[in-house]
C-alpha cells in the first residue's frame, strides 16, 4: 500500500501512454495515441440512464472539428466551451465521425502532466484513479525528489553511465522521452542488481569465513569408486568430479551447484562426493523434493556405493528417511544417524524435521533445488556440528544471469554431455486438427513394445480455461481412442500410496500410457517410456517442460 511519500516515489508505472506527438485534426488517424491543442467549441451533458449520463464536447482547431466523450458526468464542471486546451487521448471512429475517447486535458500554461508527453499509466488500488494518482505523483517528485539519497557512489554512476536517483526517479514516472525513460529504468534495475549482488557476496563471505571438515578424494579412493560402476563416466561428469575434488579438499565449505540433464548423470557425481564423505569418516544426506524421487535415488546410490567399504571394512550403510518410513523402521534410521552407524541417508524434507540429528554430517545435497527454498537448504546444513559441504542439483538450465544473481552464492558446474548410446529427444509440435495422427504414432509405438506419457495441466475442468483436464480425458482415452491397451491415471489428488503404486505399475509395464497431471514432474524413471504428449503445453512453464521432456 502507499502510506509514505516515498511509497508514492516507488509506486512505478506499468506503461506509459504515448502523447508526446502533437498533432493537427486533419491528420489524426484512428487507433493512434495523439496529443492535440484544440479550442473548446461546445460542451453538454448527455443522459444514458436512470442515474448515468455522459459528457460530450466538440473540439476544434484550424484543420478540423473533433469529437470528445468522457463517462464522468462530473467532469463537466472543468470543461469551459471557448477555453483552448491540451487534449491527449486515443483516436477512435464512431458513425465516420473521429472521436477521442475520455481524454486527458490540461491548460497550455499547466506543468504537462497528463498530455504532451509521455504519460505514466499505474498499478491501481480501490478508492483512486489514475489522473489522482499521477498527480500526487507529480507532486510528491517535484517536492522530495531532491532530498532523495543515493546511495550509488559517483564513481559507480559514471563509470556506468547512469543517472542520480533523483533525476532517475524524475525521468522513470514522466519521461522527457523513450530514451531518458530507458535510461532511467535501466539506473533503477541497476541498483536492484547491486543489491543482489551485494547480497550474494555478503553470503559468499559468511561462507568462506566458516570451516569445514576436508574430505579429500584421493586418486586411489576415485579408482575404487570407478572400478564399481557398471559404466564409463562421461568427459563432463570426470570434469565436475574434479572440481568437486579440488572443492572438498579444501577447509572451506564447498557451495556447488551441478546442472545437467535429466538422463546427463548427476547421480554418479554426487555418488563420487559421499564416496568422499564416508572415505573421511563423515556422512552424507541428500534431500530430494518427492518421495518417489528419493525412493529412487536411494536405489540408485545404493547401487553406486554398495560394493564399496568403509575405512574400518564394514559395507557403505545407505538409508532412506521418507514421511512414509515409520514405526521401528524410522527409529532405526534416526538411531543410525545420530551414532554414526548409517553413512549415508536420502530423504524429503523428513530429514530436516525435528529430531533427526546427524553423529557428523559432512555432506549434503540438494536435488531439483529449484524445488526448495534458501531455507530449506540452510536447514539440512544446520543439522550438522560442524558446517558440511554443499552440492546442489539441478536439471533445469539456469542461465548465466540468474546463475550470477540468484543463485550467485553457488559455484556452478555443468554436465553439458551425455552418455553414450542416449538418443536425443525430438520436440514437435501439433495442431488439435493433427490429433489422430499423433495418436497413431503413439500406437505404433506401443506396438513396438514402448510406452508413453499424455500429460495434462488440470486435475479438473475450469470455468476459465478450456482446458484437458485428465481425469476427464482418461475415460476418453481409454474408452474411445485406445481401447485395446491399458491406460493408467496419476493426478495430484490421490493420495501418497495411490501415486506410488501406479508409478510403480507403469514403471512394470502394466500400463501402455500413462495420462498424468505434472506431478511426474520430478518424478521415477521409466526408460521404456519413449512417448510423451503435453496437451495445452502454453499453461506449463519452461523449467516444467524442461523437467516433462527428461522423462523419456
Amino acid at each position: 500500500g502507499i502510506e509514505k511519500v516515498e511509497d508514492l516515489l516507488w509506486h512505478l508505472p506499468a506503461r506509459y501512454d504515448d502523447f508526446s506527438q502533437m498533432r493537427t485534426i486533419d491528420s489524426l488517424r484512428p487507433g493512434e495515441q495523439v496529443t492535440i491543442i484544440a479550442n473548446l467549441w461546445d460542451v453538454r451533458e448527455r443522459k444514458i440512464g436512470m442515474n448515468r449520463a455522459m459528457v460530450q464536447g466538440i473540439l476544434g482547431d484550424s484543420t478540423g472539428t473533433l469529437h470528445a466523450t468522457w463517462w464522468n458526468k462530473w467532469i463537466i464542471n472543468k470543461l469551459r466551451p471557448g477555453s483552448t486546451l491540451r487534449f491527449s487521448g486515443k483516436v477512435g471512429l464512431y458513425m465516420g465521425q473521429k472521436t477521442l475517447d475520455n481524454p486527458a486535458f490540461e491548460d497550455l500554461d499547466e506543468e504537462r502532466v497528463a498530455t504532451g508527453r509521455m504519460s505514466p499509466v499505474y498499478p491501481l488500488t480501490e478508492g483512486i484513479n489514475n489522473n489522482r494518482l499521477r498527480t500526487l505523483i507529480f507532486d510528491a517528485l517535484d517536492a522530495y525528489a531532491p532530498l532523495v539519497d543515493d546511495p550509488l557512489p559517483a564513481s559507480v554512476r559514471d563509470e556506468s553511465e547512469l543517472p542520480d536517483l533523483p533525476t532517475a526517479l524524475k525521468q522513470v514516472h514522466f519521461p522527457d522521452s523513450q530514451a531518458e525513460m530507458e535510461v532511467a529504468r535501466r539506473r533503477l534495475a541497476f541498483e536492484e542488481l547491486f543489491y543482489i549482488q551485494l547480497g550474494v557476496q555478503q553470503r559468499r563471505a559468511t561462507l568462506r569465513a566458516e570451516v569445514a571438515q576436508p574430505l579429500p578424494l584421493s586418486d586411489e579412493a576415485l579408482e575404487q569408486f570407478l572400478a564399481t560402476l557398471p559404466f564409463a563416466l562421461t568427459g563432463a561428469q570426470q570434469r565436475v568430479i574434479g572440481e568437486m575434488r579440488l572443492d572438498l579438499g579444501r577447509d572451506v565449505p564447498m557451495t556447488r551447484l551441478v546442472q545437467g540433464d535429466v538422463g546427463s548423470g548427476k547421480t554418479a557425481v554426487a555418488a563420487a562426493a559421499m564416496w568422499a564423505a564416508v572415505g573421511n569418516g563423515t556422512q552424507a544426506a541428500m534431500l530430494a523434493p518427492t518421495q518417489i524421487l528419493a525412493e529412487q535415488h536411494h536405489r540408485g546410490v545404493s547401487r553406486l556405493l554398495g560394493q564399496l567399504t568403509r575405512p574400518d571394512g564394514t559395507p557403505v550403510n545407505v538409508a532412506l528417511l521418507t514421511g512414509r518410513v515409520t514405526g521401528e523402521a524410522r527409529e532405526q534410521v534416526i538411531a543410525g544417524l545420530a551414532d554414526g552407524s548409517v553413512d549415508v541417508v536420502v530423504g524429503t524434507t523428513a530429514l530436516i524435521q525435528d529430531g533427526v540429528e546427524f553423529a557428523n554430517l559432512g555432506l549434503a545435497i540438494v536435488d531439483e533445488q529449484h524445488r526448495f527454498g534458501v531455507e530449506q537448504r540452510g536447514a539440512l546444513r544446520t543439522r550438522a556440528t560442524t558446517q558440511p559441504h554443499l552440492l546442489v542439483m539441478s536439471a533445469t538450465p539456469i542461465p548465466r544471469s540468474l546463475a550470477l544473481t540468484v543463485f550467485g552464492d553457488l559455484d556452478v558446474s555443468r554436465i553439458d554431455e551425455m552418455p553414450p548410446g542416449r538418443t536425443p529427444i525430438k520436440t514437435k509440435r501439433f495442431a488439435p486438427a493433427e490429433r489422430e495422427r499423433l495418436y497413431s504414432f503413439m500406437r505404433r509405438e506401443v506396438e513396438a513394445g514402448r510406452q508413453a506419457y499424455v500429460i495434462y495441466p488440470l486435475v479438473e475442468e475450469s470455468d476459465k480455461l478450456d482446458v484437458g483436464a485428465a481425469v476427464d480425458e482418461h475415460k476418453r482415452l481409454q474408452e474411445a481412442v485406445f481401447p485395446e491397451l491399458n491406460v493408467g491415471l496419476l493426478h495430484g489428488r490421490m493420495t501418497g500410496s495411490e501415486k506410488d503404486q501406479v508409478m510403480r505399475d507403469f514403471a512394470e509395464g502394466r500400463y501402455n500410457i500413462l495420462v498424468s497431471t505434472t506431478v511426474i514432474e520430478v518424478g521415477i524413471d521409466v526408460p521404456n517410456a519413449t512417448v510423451m504428449v503435453v496437451e495445452d503445453a502454453e499453461r506449463f512453464g519452461l523449467a516444467q517442460l524442461h523437467q516433462l521432456r527428461g522423462r523419456v
